[in-house]
């Protein structure tokens, strides 16, 4: 899943995108409040992490943009600020959470996976087609009851795919959600190479993904 934070704070900068990555994101992680608006308006994310007090244009700003342009892109919002009225003013501005500083990361990556459930219509804490388990805050995929080892990459795709599952998924959306750069994903063959290792690792187990001609690709029970 691509993730966009936005902190301004180096070291702290570096050890989300480090962690977030470990964990299974995508991360774009930029310094200020215009940098953060660019990319907003540049690349589809499934949640944003957003600092109070970054520089050029603070959190608060952006959010306020975000939600003027009708934007309901989850945001958490980090800040030092803690008393009842700071939290107030933060969610009354548009945050979906409020997470304050300094915080510990498993928290953080909990408030995220409850963002994505809520902004995807409530799904479960596991996700699952046919016999086919899936985790998000483990990464532990099962299919039909054994262990199914997947690299980063092939994990991306899945819990890309079961998100929007039934619905069909682009090529750009997995280019998006699954590599840094897309580019190099759509100029080549590498996402049919990635899909094509995923598939064969769930042969045995009732659940296939599906090629919709010209369209692109979704995640169904046999």
């Amino acid at each position: 899943m691509r993730v966009l934070v936005a902190e301004d704070d180096a070291g702290l900068r570096s050890v989300l995108e480090r962690g977030l990555t470990k964990h299974g994101y995508v991360v774009d992680a930029v310094a200020d409040g215009e940098q953060a608006l660019r990319y907003l308006r540049t690349y589809e994310y499934e949640v944003a992490v957003l600092d109070w007090r970054i520089p050029g244009r603070s959190g608060v700003e952006v959010l306020r943009d975000l939600r003027q342009g009708a934007n309901a892109l989850p945001v958490l919002l980090l800040t030092a600020r803690d008393t009842p009225a700071d939290k107030v003013a933060g969610l009354d501005s548009g945050a979906d959470d409020y997470l304050v500083k300094p915080f510990d990361f498993g928290e953080l990556l909990a408030r995220l996976r409850a963002l994505q459930r809520r902004s995807s219509t409530l799904q479960p804490v596991t996700l699952n087609v046919g016999d086919l388990v899936f985790e998000p805050s483990t990464r532990r995929t099962l299919v039909g009851g054994r262990q199914c080892n997947l690299t980063a990459v092939e994990l991306r795709i899945l819990e890309l795919l079961l998100r929007r599952s039934p619905g069909v998924v682009g090529r750009r959306a997995i280019a998006l959600h699954v590599w840094e750069d897309e580019a190099d994903a759509l100029g080549s063959n590498t996402i049919d190479v990635h899909l094509s290792r995923l598939r064969a690792k769930l042969v045995g187990g009732r659940v296939k993904i599906e090629t919709v001609r010209g369209v692109g690709y979704r995640i169904v029970a046999e």
